[in-house]
């Protein structure tokens, strides 16, 4: 067996992928290979998507999503929709079923490239999400950051939608506010035993949204597809909008916005794009890469 494999660098609205192909091999992308990884500039990244053989029926594959850290995340959309296109631009499949920890994923590749995904039917039970105290109605939660008469932030949306989510709704520009410094105090809050995703989000009309997201185990990030499918929900949930909703990433280099969907059968389905940056080869063990010499994007002709 090689020692190395075949990765790609993506985006999905600017968050940063490294999508590994690890069909035919046993072993998995290892923690230490991962923050190896993240150490480098150049494949510093947000999610690592692990492509593997299938292990169910019905299936097109298995993937293992690592955070910059090393740890195990449920639940990428943005990095979803780079596994479809990276597939895509390699097979000319265009419909896709993908299993992950968090359940079975289905994904479609549109003619105008946008790419969407079904992320699942949204939890809202709080020892489901989950929370460390008991709360009859999670779409307010008692939380705050600041003083207890004056509170920055206060009284979020709870959720699951593969991950814990936690939606701070505020009343002007989220890239106005402090997140580096709340951040990491809110990920690591007692209220959530396996640590959340914290998202600002600002209501722009009754059907969009303006938000900013720090990510559990990634820090500060340029898009979050599953906070942004949770900031939807919970604007739906909490009669702030629709079901459908169009997501200003406030924080992504591209201003294409990410629309999220609670359909009626409750399931949750983002669109949106994703962009190939370049390839290489990783020791997966190590993380050791080599960066491939300049190639066109994939399917780049055709576009």
């Amino acid at each position: 067996m090689s020692a190395t494999v075949e990765f790609a660098r993506m985006n999905g609205l600017g968050n940063k992928i490294l999508v590994v192909d690890m069909r035919g091999r046993k072993d998995k992308v290892t923690p230490e290979a991962a923050i190896a990884l993240n150490a480098a500039s150049e494949t510093q990244f947000d999610q690592i998507m692990a492509i593997h053989d299938p292990k169910a029926e019905g299936t097109d594959a298995w993937i293992d999503i690592l955070n910059c850290d090393g740890t195990k995340a449920q639940a990428c959309g943005n990095g979803t929709r780079c596994v479809v296109q990276a597939l895509s631009a390699e097979t000319g499949q265009k419909v896709f079923t993908f299993q992950t920890v968090a359940g079975i994923l289905n994904a479609a590749e549109h003619e105008d490239g946008t790419i969407s995904v079904d992320m699942g039917r949204p939890v809202f039970q709080w020892d489901k999400i989950p929370l460390a105290e008991e709360f009859f109605d999670t779409s307010r939660i008692e939380l705050q950051i600041g003083p207890i008469d004056n509170p920055v932030l206060h009284s979020p949306s709870a959720m699951s939608i593969g991950n814990p989510h936690a939606i701070f709704w505020v009343d002007r520009d989220p890239m106005s506010f402090d997140l580096e410094r709340f951040g990491p105090l809110l990920e690591n809050h007692p209220m959530f035993p396996e640590k959340a995703n914290i998202t600002l989000a600002q209501v722009t009309s009754d059907a969009s949204l303006r938000t900013r997201t720090w990510e559990r185990g990634a820090g500060l990030t340029l898009a979050c597809g599953s906070a942004a499918c949770a900031a939807g929900v919970s604007a739906a949930r909490t009669g702030r909008t629709g079901r459908k909703v169009t997501i200003d990433v406030a924080t992504a280099p591209s201003r294409q916005p990410l629309i999220i969907e609670w359909r009626e059968d409750d399931h949750v389905v983002m669109t949106g794009p994703a962009e190939w940056e370049w390839s290489g080869t990783v020791d997966p063990v190590t993380g050791a890469w080599q960066r491939d010499e300049a190639v066109e994007a994939p399917g780049a002709e055709a576009k």
